[in-house]
């Protein structure tokens, strides 16, 4: 477990170089100059060139790469281009929009995907196993903006039960206490089932593969021969053990916290860091794309480290005999 641990520490950072470095220059090969969008197309030759100058746009491709990262190690991000805020307080104003959407996400994704995988174990190959499989696969492979605009077009536009798009009404600050709790679990509702719904798909059917590997270890043949009650097996021995795995699909969740779930965002409007991120990449504002994706990229490989070092702990099998 130590010299996994120590590997993966050693490999994060190169990890999170390779990721900003190839990001860098997909953003400066990208066609549009944020300059051009930031002055408007009545600016002059010589304007351009003055905040080119000014923003240090006019030097060589390397030194404004090394100039970037020199600042980003010491955690400064930079000033946005398109509206001249420090990137860093921009990210950390938007991120708690994010964390209440994707983590009520993720915590219904597992909660509801493992027990309709517990359920598939206990019920295997009837035919109501098969029907759960086949919703739950259909969820997981369908496009996510798909499902948020059909959820739009129905819930939003021909029932009219939920608001479509933002945080909160226009009249939110003129509610009550009560009647602004309300507003907002209204507009989160929507954005929250489309993540959801894919969650769910995606962990039933993962759990579920892990559940069914481990229904014919010995362990719980040696249950059952005890005459244990099937309830008691089931939590006790068969989900204890069968979903250890998946405390590596947590692990991986955990950069969504920051990003979010891009499409979403954009789709919903919902103010979060994927907002955020979409009108960095329509305004080509490089120091906003820059920050956001190489705070997803440490999520990433710290996810990746805590999971598995975590698998080690829970798992003995995981373990280097």
């Amino acid at each position: 477990m130590a010299s996994s641990f120590g590997f993966g520490i050693l490999r994060a950072p190169l990890v999170v170089l390779g990721v900003v470095t190839l990001t860098f220059l997909l953003l400066h090969a990208a066609p549009g100059d944020p300059i051009a969008l930031m002055l408007g197309p009545a600016a002059t030759t010589t304007d351009r060139e003055i905040a080119a100058r000014a923003l240090g746009l006019d030097q060589p491709l390397a030194e404004q790469y090394l100039r970037w990262l020199a600042r980003a190690i010491r955690g400064d991000f930079g000033r946005s281009i398109a509206t001249g805020r420090p990137v860093a307080s921009m990210l950390w104003q938007a991120w708690p929009a994010t964390a209440i959407l994707v983590g009520a996400s993720i915590a219904l994704s597992y909660a509801v995907g493992v027990l309709l995988a517990a359920f598939q174990s206990a019920s295997r190959h009837r035919w109501v196993d098969r029907i759960v499989s086949a919703v739950t696969v259909v969820l997981a492979a369908i496009p996510g903006y798909w499902l948020a605009f059909l959820l739009i077009m129905v819930f939003g536009y021909a029932l009219r039960w939920f608001p479509a798009f933002g945080a909160a009404g226009i009249d939110a600050e003129f509610l009550t206490p009560a009647g602004r709790l309300a507003d907002r679990l209204a507009h989160l509702a929507l954005p929250l089932a489309t993540l959801t719904l894919i969650g769910i798909g995606t962990v039933a059917r993962y759990a579920r593969g892990s559940l069914l590997a481990a229904a014919s270890e010995p362990y719980l043949l040696v249950a059952r021969a005890k005459g244990l009650r099937p309830a008691r097996v089931m939590l006790r021995h068969h989900l204890r053990n069968g979903l250890v795995p998946i405390v590596a699909l947590l692990g991986l969740s955990l950069p969504a916290l920051f990003s979010g779930a891009v499409f979403v965002e954009g789709v919903f409007a919902w103010p979060g860091v994927g907002q955020v991120l979409i009108q960095g990449v329509q305004s080509r504002d490089y120091p906003v794309v820059m920050a956001a994706t190489t705070l997803s990229a440490l999520l990433v490989v710290v996810g990746s480290v805590v999971a598995e070092v975590f698998l080690h702990r829970v798992d003995p099998r995981t373990r280097p005999s």
